[in-house]
């Protein structure tokens, strides 16, 4: 990172966290709800159909109990018949925990408003994008410790299979429910089907969409698609002091569900059967899933990231012989079993000791990942050539013609990936621009980078995999550089760079291992 751009960043974190500071008592958990005030929002806020979540608050004068979630983080996606007493359903899909968890805060508060009971329903698919046992075992196990914790909030768990368009809809009509609430998801095919169940509901049922993905809600950092990082960067610091606040504590409903009592779920058969069904890839034993692992992955006294690993992050996190400089808090930022807002109000706490450190690890973490869920949104065909910006497609199709090499580098990341199933950050660039070099022409390089990527990794089919694939073989969210054969104007990486940043045959002899 240049030293300007650090300075910057240094700069920015430490008047945010001073302020922050100033107004501690506005920021704890405890009184938050009280402390805070709505204003009007900013112009370039989404605006609700007719007003409504806006003239609800009005009604409502400063009885703020019910409003802990920012409005900008709400869409309202269908309007429905205000005068419905029936139940609140929450839809969970990306953002899979009961902690800090806006969307379920926000359900949780309108069921309070309307004096009714809220439940949360989550549907497996039989098929999505590929998803094989690695991820589907690590995902039903942490769904497994989430349902005792709803239960224990008194919230019950709905556990469907098959297709949420069907699903979805037919729940909500047998429990007469008056509001869904969805997690947000940038994705085209979770888009299609958020599309098919507001047509397919009862028009009485109002639709909400909040985004408990991303510190600042996707739409509300920019409305176009940005270019890059540094596009987007002044957007998303000038609206932090608002959005990255602290969580309020999740009141328990007033009323208890009674619609339909769910049924028991065997969950020790559903994973049986998931990997007997998807054991081409199996699961992983280094990477235990749910709230609690990702919290002890953060903050835990042994081998936390913040707690005992900070240190060495900003001088190694780019190199692979040092896995454990980086957080590994991927898997669960993908599952949504942690959230990306409590990590930066967590390591907020630790600037004073590792103040590069700190502010190099929020920079990836909210500045270069949330513009993923950007280019997702905005970019229609974000997982193929043609999402890639103009230069890039016209310089690749001139530049690109067909190589055969033997590299024991990238014969190295690619075994980590498939027995590992995480490859280290700064190997997956590498490990993308050494399969453009190889393949025909850049369609067949993003097709196979993506389908390797999605089969192996534990935090496969994400946005921030598809852009992390777009960044290597198609320049998305980089400059154009020198013109080279093959690559274009695509930032080159070779071997001997390797080679200058770390011990390349000591890499490769981990992996082995």
């Amino acid at each position: 990172m240049e030293t300007r751009q650090l300075f910057v960043l240094d700069n920015f974190w430490r008047a945010f966290i001073k302020n922050a500071s100033l107004h501690k008592n506005r920021f704890t958990s405890q009184n938050l709800p009280n402390a805070i005030s709505f204003h009007a929002p900013p112009s370039h806020f989404p605006k609700s159909p007719n007003g409504t979540l806006r003239k609800i608050r009005k009604q409502e004068g400063q009885n703020l109990e019910h409003f802990s979630v920012d409005e900008g983080r709400i869409r309202v996606l269908k309007e429905g018949d205000s005068s419905g007493k029936g139940p609140l359903i929450y839809w969970m899909f990306r953002d899979q925990r009961s902690r800090d968890n806006w969307a379920l805060i926000h359900a949780v508060d309108q069921a309070r408003r309307m004096d009714t009971s809220v439940a949360v329903a989550f549907n497996l698919f039989d098929q999505f994008l590929g998803a094989k046992a690695r991820q589907l075992g690590f995902m039903l196990r942490g769904l497994k410790e989430l349902e005792q914790n709803l239960n224990d909030l008194e919230i019950p768990f709905f556990l469907f299979q098959g297709e949420a368009t069907d699903n979805i809809p037919k729940f909500l009509n047998e429990c007469n429910a008056s509001l869904l609430v969805m997690d947000f998801s940038p994705l085209r095919d979770v888009r299609q089907w958020k599309d098919e169940i507001c047509m397919k509901v009862s028009e009485s049922i109002a639709v909400h969409e909040v985004d408990a993905h991303n510190v600042v809600p996707m739409w509300v950092a920019s409305s176009k698609l940005e270019y890059s990082a540094k596009t987007i960067r002044s957007k998303i610091h000038k609206l932090l002091p608002e959005y990255l606040v602290d969580f309020p504590t999740l009141q328990t409903p007033c009323r208890k569900f009674t619609a339909r009592h769910p049924t028991e779920i065997n969950w020790g058969k559903l994973i049986s059967d998931v990997l007997r069904e998807g054991a081409e890839v199996p699961e992983l034993r280094w990477c235990e899933p749910g709230e609690k692992a990702a919290m002890e992955v953060l903050l835990g006294s042994k081998d936390g990231f913040l707690t005992a690993r900070l240190k060495n992050y900003y001088n190694d996190r780019n190199n692979p012989l040092k896995p454990k400089s980086l957080s590994g808090l991927s898997p669960y930022f993908h599952f949504g079993m942690i959230s990306t807002q409590r990590c930066a109000l967590e390591a907020c706490n630790f600037r004073k000791m590792h103040p590069q450190s700190v502010d190099t690890f929020l920079e990836e973490m909210i500045v270069r990942r949330e513009p993923a869920d950007n280019f997702c949104y905005y970019q229609p065909k974000y997982d193929s050539l043609e999402g890639a910006w103009e230069w890039a497609r016209k310089t690749l199709k001139q530049q690109l013609e067909k190589a055969e090499t033997a590299d024991p580098l990238w014969n190295a990341s690619q075994l980590e990936m498939v027995h590992h199933g995480k490859m280290h950050g700064f190997m997956r660039m590498y490990w993308a621009k050494k399969i453009l070099e190889w393949t025909s022409g850049p369609e067949e390089a993003l097709a196979i980078a993506i389908y390797l990527n999605d089969k192996y990794e534990i935090d496969g089919r994400d946005p921030n995999g598809y852009v992390g694939c777009m960044w290597s073989i198609c320049g998305l969210h980089d400059q154009g550089w020198k013109e080279r054969p093959v690559f274009g104007k695509i930032r080159y990486m070779n071997y001997a760079g390797c080679k200058r940043k770390f011990d390349v045959e000591g890499y490769i002899a981990h992996v082995k291992r």
